[in-house]
């Protein structure tokens, strides 16, 4: 069994609300209302033991999964729960070795648990304007522990004259206004290949859809997930009075090839030939006056 040592990383936890992500350092300790807790204390133990403060309570010692680290990372921005997180693995596919475009970092969340899914042999190249929020999902992306799967870079590819990417796996998109670099997105994008955008408003999910078919994108479709959790005890099941309800809208789609251009040529074509076939009218000649007979003088 894997034992806990000096810099690995613990989940201490006592209850759904109250838990605590760390790394093991010797030296530190934390005060909670449950008592110290000392990291020392953990050091040499198997995960899943516990240890007793000293108010006489307990915490459990946990290997952190990637749904902690997003729950607790640093929030600079919004981020994106892990209900929606793993939607949107499902419907696009994402799975080892894919490579990833995505177009605001934010504060990783998303970023980190892609990484998480496509390494080792995939990469997420994320980009952000904003750098105070790079520094900041930087820090959240290395505490998870998938530094190496991915690239930040620092670039507005709204203006940018030279694409950096191409054939794309997935395209995930989480701006105020995604709309804007659906093009941008396409040329990046292999046949067939998904994106999928964060929406918080309606609004912003109806000018985004409109883009999507103007830039020849197919399978749209755009869903809410809301999670309810339930307290099972005995003799007393019910609904949790607490969750999280709506956080954002996603819109879903995929990169198809409608021909347009053809279209139009074949349109065209058919145009003039259908002009070909059409018989010109026949002109007819104009009658002459008919002659008045002329009255005999009586």
């Amino acid at each position: 069994m894997a034992k806990i040592k000096q810099n690995s990383p613990v989940l201490f936890y006592f209850n759904h609300s109250k838990k605590w992500l760390a790394k093991i350092s010797k030296k530190e300790s934390f005060h909670t209302h449950i008592g110290i807790i000392k990291h020392s204390d953990a050091i040499g133990k198997e995960y899943g033991s516990r240890l007793i403060t000293n108010k006489d309570k307990y915490v459990y010692l946990l290997e952190p999964t990637m749904f902690d680290y997003v729950m607790k990372i640093q929030h600079g921005t919004q981020i994106v729960y892990p209900k929606d997180l793993g939607y949107i693995v499902a419907r696009a596919g994402i799975g080892s070795g894919q490579k990833i475009l995505e177009i605001g970092t934010g504060s990783g969340s998303l970023t980190s648990f892609v990484a998480n899914i496509v390494k080792p042999r995939g990469h997420v190249y994320t980009f952000d304007v904003d750098a105070n929020f790079m520094r900041i999902a930087e820090k959240n992306i290395k505490k998870a522990g998938v530094s190496k799967y991915v690239t930040q870079h620092n670039l507005d590819l709204k203006t940018a004259k030279k694409l950096p990417l191409e054939d794309m796996d997935v395209a995930l998109i989480d701006l105020g206004d995604p709309w804007v670099v659906i093009p941008q997105v396409r040329k990046m994008l292999k046949g067939s290949g998904s994106i999928f955008a964060i929406c918080p408003t309606m609004n912003q999910l109806e000018k985004l859809t409109m883009a999507l078919v103007d830039n020849e994108f197919t399978d749209i479709e755009s869903t809410e997930h809301i999670l309810r959790t339930i307290e099972a005890r005995d003799g007393k099941t019910r609904h949790s009075f607490q969750g999280i309800g709506h956080t954002t809208y996603l819109c879903f789609a995929r990169k198809a090839f409608f021909d347009r251009a053809s279209r139009k040529i074949s349109d065209k074509s058919d145009t003039v030939k259908a002009a070909k076939k059409t018989p010109k009218p026949i002109k007819k000649s104009a009658k002459k006056p008919a002659k008045k007979a002329s009255k005999k003088s009586s």
